[in-house]
């Protein structure tokens, strides 16, 4: 016989947390220092999503570094490995993807971005690039600043074209870029969160 006076058993672990779905890939572009690598991760880990570091992750599948491939196949033979970097991961699930600062140069990683996913601009000035990034020794079209005005200025026009959004990043830190970035997302339906 059981006892209608049996009190419930607590539960011994938490229900699992769903995390939060994109609804396509979300490509970062901008200049270097913009913070994209930064921004992408804070996003991975408060929602559960995946992420990945375009440059990192060519590197890897290399076996090689940037610089070195830049000195070893000059920024043409760089192009192309990225542009088959760049198909690669926009046909994976998808991901939060940190592109380096140069995709937009050839019209196919536009076309790429454009076709494949949301592209998210995060804009910055190079004086506060610059203060933003620790070692310049890893970045091989950073060496000079005058250089990198002028470079920020050629793809600048890149960037407006192809993004689907734009968010200043001047004076902001990480949260709150990420912040805007997320309430971005779900306003345009890109990022699914779970009911709470």
């Amino acid at each position: 016989m059981t006892s209608t006076n049996a009190k419930p058993t607590p539960l011994t672990q938490p229900e699992p947390r769903t995390a939060a779905a994109l609804s396509r890939p979300v490509f970062f572009i901008g200049f270097m220092g913009a913070g994209k690598t930064s921004v992408s991760r804070k996003l991975a880990r408060k929602l559960g999503l995946g992420a990945i570091d375009m440059d990192t992750y060519l590197e890897r599948r290399e076996g090689r570094r940037v610089k070195d491939i830049f000195a070893e196949v000059g920024e043409d033979g760089f192009r192309d490995i990225e542009t088959d970097v760049l198909r690669e991961l926009a046909a994976k699930d998808p991901l939060l993807v940190s592109c380096g600062g140069g995709i937009v140069k050839m019209l196919r990683n536009r076309v790429i971005l454009r076709e494949s996913g949301f592209v998210v601009h995060l804009r910055v000035g190079v004086d506060e690039a610059a203060s933003r990034i620790s070692d310049k020794s890893t970045r091989p079209l950073f060496q000079n600043l005058d250089d990198a005005r002028a470079l920020a200025e050629e793809r600048a026009p890149l960037y407006d074209d192809v993004a689907d959004a734009t968010v200043d990043t001047a004076g902001k830190t990480v949260n709150a870029i990420a912040y805007e970035v997320k309430r971005l997302l779900e306003k345009e339906g890109i990022l699914c969160l779970p009911p709470k």
